[in-house]
């Protein structure tokens, strides 16, 4: 985000129970305008929560938010949610059943005039691309176009923000991704601040300009997909945002020591420290025996576009996972030879449970 160019939305401190359960703790985050933001995070986490929290269907125990530069929510503070200018895209859509598309697009433009309404509805569903549903009724629409028609009745009244809480899950996954794209397509076209919640890390690194990812009501990492995937600032976020193989090792001048070898990183650790090597399975691939480490195969799963493959290494007690978009000629218990990209490795610093 620029520097000149505040967020639209701020977050400061926020937090939020339920008796003595913690959701929330100590958010603060700035939602840049005209992009698209991506909580994500485990069931349970509070990112569903902290939506509530943004439309004004819920309070906080503590903190404040700001719209536009605007507090409306704090200690001394509280504006009320249709007073807000935000839209809210539920899961489920929750179109009205008994009314048509054309009146459930014109449920949030009540104070204004009919011919004010019907061009507005005009409008939205043009942009949307949905002029042809105008007339129909919600049980009439395939699953895309109920989306679309949610989407159009958020959008109608020119939010300055949009709130969009798992929008895709309830479609099925060749329809998701087609419904997906045309969605952000709309969103970017219109210039749409949005926040989407998720709890899938693939749509978040599709989706989301910026990614902030949640952990027990807390927030783990903020930033670019690029920064969240290749840069992981903790073991948790490594593994959350795609399969890793897992190595204790000892952090020794400069490197990490593991039973498979030594692995330079960036990371400044004192000699002797107990640290994890993150191993995403794209770094690995295979040889012919005697080329790397000695290992051996012990399982291959065809995907389609990639193979699985677990790889027994000696002394490790678990295989290694590796993935390939090349058809391995090498059989189940054949001998290989492992080679590792280390661009694809990440080193942390912390304690590894015994088992």
């Amino acid at each position: 985000m620029p520097a000149d160019q505040p967020p639209s939305l701020r977050l400061d401190r926020i937090s939020r129970r339920f008796g003595r359960h913690v959701v929330l703790s100590d958010i603060t985050l700035a939602v840049p305008p005209g992009q698209i933001t991506c909580l994500l995070g485990e069931s349970g986490c509070g990112k569903s929560t902290l939506l509530r929290l943004i439309a004004g269907v819920d309070q906080p125990d503590g903190g404040t938010i700001e719209l536009g530069g605007e507090r409306i929510s704090g200690p001394d503070c509280f504006i009320e949610p249709e007073l807000r200018r935000i839209g809210f895209m539920f899961q489920d859509y929750a179109l009205f059943p008994h009314l048509s598309v054309s009146d459930n697009i014109a449920f949030g433009l009540q104070k204004l005039s009919r011919g004010e309404q019907k061009a507005c509805i005009r409008d939205v569903a043009e942009r949307i691309g949905i002029t042809h549903l105008l007339d129909r009724y919600p049980h009439a629409l395939s699953g895309g176009e109920q989306q679309r028609t949610a989407l159009a009745r958020a959008l109608a009244p020119q939010p300055e923000i949009l709130l969009m809480d798992e929008p895709f899950s309830n479609l099925d996954q060749g329809l998701r991704e087609r419904v997906r794209r045309e969605t952000l397509d709309i969103l970017r076209q219109l210039g749409t601040t949005a926040i989407l919640v998720t709890h899938d890390p693939q749509e978040a690194l599709a989706v989301g300009d910026l990614i902030v990812l949640m952990r027990d009501g807390v927030i783990e990492q903020i930033g670019t997909p690029f920064d969240i995937y290749d840069r992981p600032i903790t073991s948790y976020t490594a593994e959350f945002m795609g399969p890793c193989n897992r190595l204790a090792g000892i952090w020794r001048q400069g490197e990490i020591e593991t039973p498979i070898g030594r692995f330079p990183t960036d990371l400044k650790l004192p000699d002797e420290t107990a640290a994890l090597a993150c191993i995403r399975p794209q770094a690995l691939s295979i040889a012919p025996d005697g080329n790397g480490i000695s290992a051996r195969i012990v399982s291959k799963t065809f995907l389609g576009e990639s193979e699985q493959i677990e790889i027994s290494v000696h002394p490790l007690f678990e295989p290694l996972r590796m993935h390939s978009h090349e058809r391995i000629p090498m059989a189940v218990g054949d001998k290989v030879g492992l080679l590792l990209n280390g661009a694809q490795i990440h080193v942390f610093a912390e304690e590894i449970p015994v088992e």
